[in-house]
């Protein structure tokens, strides 16, 4: 979460977003769509990761890396 936060990439829709909210003094758009909450932007209630390719990735790898995880494939387990 912290280097999500920290994270300096952004998209076009974010940055409006935040320049909405910013003009209008608010943490959240259009109905709950856009929140800030901690330093994070929520969209739709959900976290939303900077388009950072570094980041997703590492994201993703640490979601499927787990026990929990791990899919199986012909009878075996494989890692990611």
């Amino acid at each position: 979460m912290e280097k999500i936060k920290r994270s300096e990439a952004r998209d076009d829709e974010v940055i409006k977003a935040v320049e909405k909210m910013k003009r209008a003094g608010v943490k959240m758009l259009r109905d709950k769509e856009w929140q800030e909450e901690d330093r994070l932007m929520l969209k739709e209630g959900k976290v939303y990761v900077p388009k950072d390719k570094t980041l997703r990735v590492e994201i993703i790898r640490l979601h499927h890396n787990t026990p929990i995880g791990e899919h199986e494939g012909n009878g075996r387990q494989q890692r990611w």
